[in-house]
């Protein structure tokens, strides 16, 4: 499941598709959210429009999303504070 607790909210398992045309959710498979995103993968800019976008769908800060692991992969975890796994699956999915 690309969504589960933790104990401060949820884990989120996103695959990245950096440099796309917009910012998008492309849709979900079992293990991973399919986001695409315009920025580019170099400098940790992917990183963090994907910190971005995910907090705006979200309404949250940008300091209640973290960065798990997957720093330089495509699929990255995210820590998303405040937010029931069902609540932010509502969210996120159109």
């Amino acid at each position: 499941m690309w969504c589960s607790p933790c104990k401060d909210g949820s884990l989120v398992t996103v695959k990245l598709t950096p440099r796309a045309s917009r910012d998008a959710i492309l849709g979900e498979e079992a293990e991973w959210l399919r986001v695409a995103l315009t920025a580019p993968p170099v400098d940790g800019k992917a990183n963090a429009a994907a910190r971005d976008f995910l907090a705006r769908r979200c309404g949250l800060s940008r300091s209640a999303v973290t960065l798990v692991s997957g720093q330089t992969a495509r699929l990255k975890r995210f820590a998303v504070a405040g937010l029931p796994p069902d609540r932010l699956r509502s969210l996120l999915l159109p």
